[in-house]
C-alpha cells in the first residue's frame, strides 16, 4: 500500500513540527505517512500553483498556515457553517470537491479546556485578526467569553471579524479598539494571534502592555515554545496557554480528518517529546 501523502503550505515553516506530529501519529496507528513542508517562495511558485501541484501530485490533503489560511478558501468547498463565517481554513482534504476545514477553531476549544478546565475566559483582548485570529475569536465566543475586544493594524480585518462575531454571537459584546493599549483596558485575558514572537518574526505583540490584574494569557505561536510574551506572563505569575497546545490539538483533529484515525493525546504528546526538535 502506498504511503499517504500530506503537506503543509506556509511561510517561515522550517521549524514547524507538523511533520513530526503527523509522522508520530501515523506510527501510533500503524499507517505510513509522508508529510512535506511546501514553502511557495522556496519552490519559486505562487501559493495557487503549489496548492494545484499538490492536488495533481496525489496528496491526500494539506495543512495551511500563515499567511494563506484565508486565501485557500477560494479553492475549496466549505461545508461547516462556522467555518464559512470564519472565512479561513487550515486543513484541506482533496477530493471532488476538495473540502476546507478549520481545526484551529476546534483545536483551540480543546486546548483551552485541557489547560483551564471549565474556567470561563472572561473579558478578552486579542491581537491579530488574520486566519488564526478569526478561528480563535469564534472559539473564545463558544467558550463563553464575557466580551472580546479586537485589535489589528489592518482595521478592515478587525472590523470584519467583529461583524462576523456579532452576526453569530449577538449576546457577546464585541469591540474594535483603535490601539492595543485600548483593547487591553479591563481585559482578564490577553491573546496573541499575530506572528510576533515566531521564529523569523521575533518581538512581542504585547510589549509595553501591563500584565497586572490579568488572569491568563495565550500565545498561538509555538516556534519557539517559550515566546517573550509567555515568559513575561509566567514571571508575573499568570496562568497561560501556549501555542503548542493549539498545535497539538489542531493537528490531532486534522489527522482524524485525513485518516479517520483517533489518536491518544497522551501517547502522541510523549512520542513528540521523545523526538528531536529542529528549533
Amino acid at each position: 500500500m502506498n504511503p499517504i501523502r500530506l503537506g503543509l503550505i506556509g511561510d517561515n515553516i522550517a521549524a514547524s513540527r507538523a511533520p513530526d506530529l503527523h509522522h508520530a501519529a501515523a506510527r501510533l496507528c500503524g499507517i505510513d505517512v509522508i508529510y512535506e513542508r511546501l514553502v511557495p517562495r522556496d519552490l519559486g511558485l505562487a501559493f495557487d500553483n503549489v496548492f494545484a501541484r499538490a492536488r495533481r501530485d496525489g496528496f491526500l490533503g494539506l495543512n495551511i498556515t500563515h499567511p494563506y489560511k484565508e486565501r485557500v478558501v477560494h479553492f475549496v468547498t466549505v461545508e461547516d457553517p462556522n467555518v464559512k463565517v470564519i472565512g479561513a481554513c487550515n486543513t484541506v482534504l482533496f477530493g471532488e470537491p476538495s473540502i476546507g476545514f478549520n481545526t484551529d477553531y476546534t483545536g483551540y476549544i480543546a486546548a483551552f479546556r485541557g489547560q483551564f478546565g471549565n474556567k470561563l475566559p472572561g473579558a478578552v483582548a486579542m491581537a491579530g485578526c488574520g486566519g488564526a485570529g478569526k478561528a480563535v475569536a469564534f472559539a473564545l465566543a463558544d467558550l463563553g467569553a464575557k466580551s472580546l475586544t479586537l485589535f489589528d493594524t489592518d482595521t478592515q480585518k478587525s472590523g470584519a471579524v467583529a461583524a462576523a462575531l456579532k452576526q453569530q454571537h449577538a449576546r457577546m459584546p464585541v469591540f474594535v479598539a483603535p490601539s492595543l493599549k485600548d483593547a487591553c483596558e479591563g481585559a482578564d485575558g490577553l491573546v496573541n494571534c499575530t506572528p510576533r514572537g515566531m521564529i523569523g518574526y521575533g518581538g512581542n505583540a504585547f510589549a509595553g502592555i501591563s500584565l497586572r490584574g490579568r488572569q491568563w494569557i495565550c500565545d498561538v505561536v509555538y516556534t519557539p515554545l517559550e515566546t517573550t510574551f509567555l515568559k513575561e506572563g509566567a514571571a508575573a505569575g499568570l496562568e497561560f496557554l501556549n501555542g503548542y497546545e493549539l498545535f497539538l490539538f489542531q493537528g490531532i483533529h486534522a489527522f482524524r480528518l485525513f485518516t479517520g484515525k483517533e489518536i491518544d493525546v497522551g501517547k502522541l504528546r510523549q512520542a513528540l517529546a521523545n523526538m528531536p526538535q529542529a528549533l
